[in-house]
């Protein structure tokens, strides 16, 4: 509970007691490794963080692959706004890639949190907008350069994801086979 409450001072816009009232709000979940936490094709309805272990947001290609889209890490925050928001099945999944402990949060209560806590709105804004920002930055190492470099620069960026997150994942999200992916491993040892 205390990761959760030191994300939820990000920025310092939210009290104490804001802090104190929302974070009773949220349940604690132990889920195995593999599990699915959202599964592809349901509305989203929560919110989720993780406290322990790394989560993979995954959709499927043209030809029914899994691709690794995102890795929600240790102390971050994720939530599939489209589909609440549109009220339409989700096009990706969340799978717990190792056991992790989360918390989550039904986005109709989080919502109702918004008539006591004031400065809900702009926490929750002001997260949204620095998740986006570090998306886009992601994106430019993903888009651009060869495998090889993008590897380096995940290494850089995340060298816990590729600790613990298995070959497969870490290939499928920078768009690589596996076997490459193996290659620039034995290469830089």
């Amino acid at each position: 509970m205390e990761k959760l409450k030191s994300a939820l001072s990000f920025g310092g816009i939210l009290s104490a007691s804001d802090i104190d009232i929302l974070a009773a709000g949220f349940k604690l979940r132990h889920v195995k490794g593999g599990t699915y936490i959202e599964d592809l094709y349901e509305v989203a309805a929560e919110i989720i963080f993780v406290d322990t272990g790394v989560v993979r947001l995954l959709g499927v290609d043209a030809v029914g692959n899994d691709v690794t889209k995102h890795f929600v890490k240790e102390h971050q925050f994720f939530a599939n706004l489209e589909s609440y928001y549109t009220k339409q099945p989700a096009t990706e999944a969340l799978q717990a890639v190792m056991p992790c402990k989360i918390y989550t949060i039904a986005f109709s209560t989080f919502e109702r949190y918004y008539q006591t806590i004031p400065n809900l709105y702009i926490y929750f804004k002001t997260l949204s907008e620095a998740a986006l920002l570090q998306k886009l930055k992601d994106n430019d190492f993903l888009n651009y350069g060869d495998a090889k470099t993008k590897y380096l620069e995940l290494l850089r960026r995340y060298p816990q994801i590729v600790q613990q997150v298995p070959q497969q994942y870490i290939a499928s999200y920078l768009k690589i086979t596996p076997q490459s992916l193996s290659r620039i491993r034995k290469e830089l040892t």
